[in-house]
């Protein structure tokens, strides 16, 4: 047993030091009695923009984000309930797009257009039982390029179109990161790359506050 122990801590170092929670984005948030709680949720665009938005907001609200990566529709749908959990929020904060848009080895996307308006539909549905002020943030730009994985710079305007479809049905308030982007991708954007440069992940995120703020309870 002696021998064992420090193999055991040896292996529990190397875990924790690969989990992904050492992201500052998924560091732990302190509640602040009285302040109003925020939650993001998004892939990785919005983990990138996450850290700065709490800076941001320092003071007026507690800025929570979903523990993982949100993905595709079809995993906020399943996993929806888990990263809502027992808090009361006062503004979400949601995206999905490029994961749903991305091209398989099967030459077909994650999540086809239909189906990607169906979870939006459903998950839309399930925000709103919340009783939060919802904004959906458009999907960012995919750069011309052999990006990966594979998606198709077209895409991007198609799903756009049939999210900005269910939201303003719906009544859901609309943070045009795309259209905020597009202008001015060479300044902020990573070459051939979906993410963003450092600059660009607080330009996101100024842009994401302000949102934010907006919706606050006064």
């Amino acid at each position: 047993m002696k021998t064992l122990l420090p193999i055991l801590a040896l292996l529990s170092a190397a875990a924790l030091a690969q989990t992904p929670a050492r992201d500052p984005a998924f560091l732990p948030v302190h509640e602040t009695p009285g302040l109003p709680r925020v939650l993001l949720i998004g892939d990785s665009i919005s983990i990138g923009y996450t850290p700065a938005v709490r800076d941001l907001l320092k003071g007026e609200a507690i800025v929570h984000r979903i523990g993982e990566n949100g993905g595709p529709t079809s995993n906020g749908a399943a996993r929806l309930d888990a990263w809502l959990g027992t808090f009361e929020w006062d503004v979400i904060h949601f995206n999905f797009g490029l994961h749903d848009l991305k091209i398989t080895q099967h030459g077909r996307r994650q999540v086809e257009p239909a189906e990607y308006e169906k979870n939006l539909r459903a998950i839309v549905a399930r925000l709103k039982q919340t009783g939060a002020k919802l904004i959906f943030a458009t999907t960012t730009p995919v750069p011309e390029g052999k990006v990966s994985p594979p998606r198709n710079p077209a895409g991007v305007s198609l799903y756009n179109a049939a999210a900005l479809a269910v939201m303003k049905e719906t009544g859901v308030e609309v943070d045009d990161l795309y259209e905020f982007a597009l202008p001015r991708l060479k300044e902020i954007q990573r070459p051939v790359n979906v993410h963003y440069t450092e600059a660009g992940y607080a330009a996101l995120a100024a842009r994401v506050a302000a949102s934010c703020r907006q919706a606050l309870p006064r």
